[in-house]
């Protein structure tokens, strides 16, 4: 039997090189999008996210010294290159770097076709113009069948996170939401709002602290009758009165 082959080859004549033109030359040769909302850690090797922080620090270390800011001098500022570096890459982007966490799934054994609304799970982001943070609040509505997979309250949580825990469009963060719940619960029908406030309106340009943006994906039998598609969105303003 042929040895199975390894998901990217031997990049040795790339060692000398920084860690992240080691991963993109994987990504490249596996033709691999490696968007600002892509996960990535399928491409990583063992002490790559450590690497990457130390790269990153020093890169913003450089960030700010082209800032003009006296880094050696400023006390408040001497371990921000580090500070962000770490918060980059194992905290508010941890979703690029990271696999999704586990989901254990249960059968329906008791045939629940009802529907179920887990919410409101709070979205931290950030939107993938400005860096800028994106905060806001997530509900999913399920409708199971008798094929359907249960999973765990929190998980919907873990997974909400995870998504959201990279540079996002909102946009495209809900369908990618969608997109995995519908693969691991396989529901006859799914929902997924989003609310959120998006700090670059905020902090930066018009400044409008009032605007935030709604949008959502609707699947299955919530696409298909209308008076399912009511009943989860009149629970919401409930749930959110």
């Amino acid at each position: 039997m042929s040895a199975p082959t390894p998901l990217f080859r031997n990049d040795d004549d790339d060692a000398a090189k920084p860690v992240s033109e080691q991963i993109r030359s994987r990504l490249v040769r596996a033709n691999q999008r490696y968007h600002a909302n892509d996960n990535i850690s399928a491409y990583l090797k063992d002490g790559d996210v450590d690497a990457l922080r130390k790269e990153v620090e020093a890169k913003m270390a450089e960030v700010l010294k082209s800032l003009v800011i006296d880094t050696e001098s400023d006390h408040n500022t001497q371990e921000t290159a580090r500070r962000v570096a770490k918060m980059f890459i194992t905290e508010v982007f941890k979703g690029r770097y990271h696999p999704m966490p586990e989901v254990t799934e249960f059968p329906n054994v008791e045939q629940l076709n009802e529907l179920l609304i887990v919410g409101p799970i709070t979205a931290r982001s950030a939107c993938s113009h400005h860096l800028c943070p994106i905060m806001g609040k997530v509900w999913i509505g399920i409708m199971p069948n008798e094929h359907s997979n249960l999973i765990g309250l929190s998980k919907y949580a873990r997974i909400c996170d995870w998504v959201m825990s990279r540079p996002q469009i909102q946009e495209e963060a809900v369908v990618q939401l969608a997109n995995i719940l519908q693969e691991k619960v396989k529901p006859d029908g799914l929902a997924i709002v989003i609310e959120a406030d998006h700090f670059c309106m905020h902090w930066r340009g018009v400044k409008d602290a009032d605007s935030r943006m709604t949008n959502s994906v609707m699947r299955g039998s919530f696409l298909k009758d209308p008076h399912l598609r009511r009943e989860f969105l009149s629970l919401l303003s409930k749930k959110t009165d």
